[in-house]
């Protein structure tokens, strides 16, 4: 390492020891060359995996098998950002079956799947009873499958709609076979961000809310940020300081995943919709980014790289800026790719990007134990 000069007495040296960094810190990390931040963010991952090594003294990458299935395309919270939602008078919503999610499941198991990611827009009449049909029907003909379901603005939308306290409704859920929770819908925790993207999405407090109460109820989840749009880095350093001071509280986070705002690059596919319109950052910002956050979220044990909207080179590239997950094989994947953005990767080819970036891939499932 160059200007970062390792001494016990600066930033740099206090970053390589382990020790809380302040948003002070965080601005001053954040100018740093980015080959430099990104050092001092693989030492931090190595500092917290120092036990991930396969017994030859490679370092281990993991990645899971599961599949995005998104139950119903109808929204009626208008996300800016957003090319996926539907109302229920567009000619292509949907809700699924029964039959069409057991066929999804059933391709799911044919390749070794352990979890399903189960999300879908904020349909205004589904009732609870659909719901905790759906999760029940799940953990009893696909025991094998972690549900790892609705993100915190569903869970809000739910506690509005079935008119049911929210820990009523996460409990209910939890009981009828929900295994934990995805950090969806986090965007940025800044309200006034997200005034401007998704004004009828639940709120920063609201949004924590749901992680807390989960949490407590011993369900983990992730967390995440969709960066790049019109927040300032302030408004990020804000959004990753709130994800540490729940994490201190709960401890329920199991990983971070940030991506960057994915422009609607195809008029067609927003049907009337109202698009949010802010130029897109490169994949330096990405990086800078996630580097910064693995630095920065000392509390929050993994870090997935995000290939889905970055690509796999990058994706790959992460693995040296801090992250120790590769993410996903995630079979099927709808909403990022509404937006134009469309990368598919199998397991054997995450297990050579992870391989030729000089790691030892090993598949885990949702709480990041190693399986086989």
């Amino acid at each position: 390492m160059s200007t970062t000069a390792i001494l016990d007495d600066t930033l740099a040296g206090r970053v390589l020891a382990g020790e809380r960094i302040t948003i002070e810190d965080a601005r001053e990390l954040y100018r740093l060359p980015l080959p430099e931040l990104g050092e001092l963010a693989n030492a931090r991952r190595k500092l917290i995996h120092a036990e991930h090594h396969d017994g030859r003294g490679n370092e281990i990458v993991t990645y899971i098998v599961d599949r995005n299935i998104n139950y119903t395309n109808v929204c009626n919270v208008y996300c800016k950002f957003c090319a996926f939602y539907r109302t229920e008078k567009d000619d292509d919503h949907y809700v699924l079956t029964r039959e069409q999610l057991d066929q999804k499941l059933d391709e799911l198991t044919a390749i070794g799947g352990v979890q399903v990611l189960l999300q879908g827009g904020h349909h205004p009449k589904l009732g609870i009873e659909w719901y905790l049909d759906m999760l029940s029907h799940v953990r009893t003909k696909y025991s094998h499958i972690n549900i790892h379901g609705f993100s915190p603005p569903e869970f809000q939308h739910f506690a509005s709609v079935f008119k049911m306290p929210l820990r009523e409704v996460i409990s209910k859920f939890k009981d009828a076979g929900l295994g934990s929770i995805p950090g969806g819908g986090g965007e940025i925790l800044v309200d006034s961000v997200r005034n401007r993207i998704a004004p009828l999405k639940c709120k920063s407090d609201a949004w924590l809310e749901v992680m807390h109460i989960a949490h407590e109820l011993g369900l983990n989840s992730s967390c995440t940020m969709m960066f790049g749009h019109v927040e300032t880095l302030e408004d990020r350093l804000e959004h990753l300081d709130r994800l540490r001071v729940q994490q201190d509280k709960t401890g329920g986070f199991t990983a971070f995943i940030c991506w960057t705002f994915q422009d609607i690059k195809d008029e067609a596919t927003s049907i009337g919709h109202t698009k949010l319109r802010a130029p897109t950052v490169g994949s330096g910002e990405y990086l800078r980014m996630q580097a910064l956050s693995r630095i920065y979220l000392d509390n929050i044990p993994n870090v997935q790289s995000s290939w889905v909207t970055q690509g796999p080179r990058i994706g790959q590239i992460a693995l040296s800026y801090g992250a120790n997950d590769f993410g996903s094989v995630m079979m099927e994947e709808n909403v990022v790719s509404s937006a134009g953005t469309t990368f598919r990767l199998n397991s054997e080819m995450i297990e050579r990007l992870i391989r030729e970036a000089g790691y030892k891939p090993h598949r885990r499932n949702n709480w990041y134990r190693l399986l086989n």
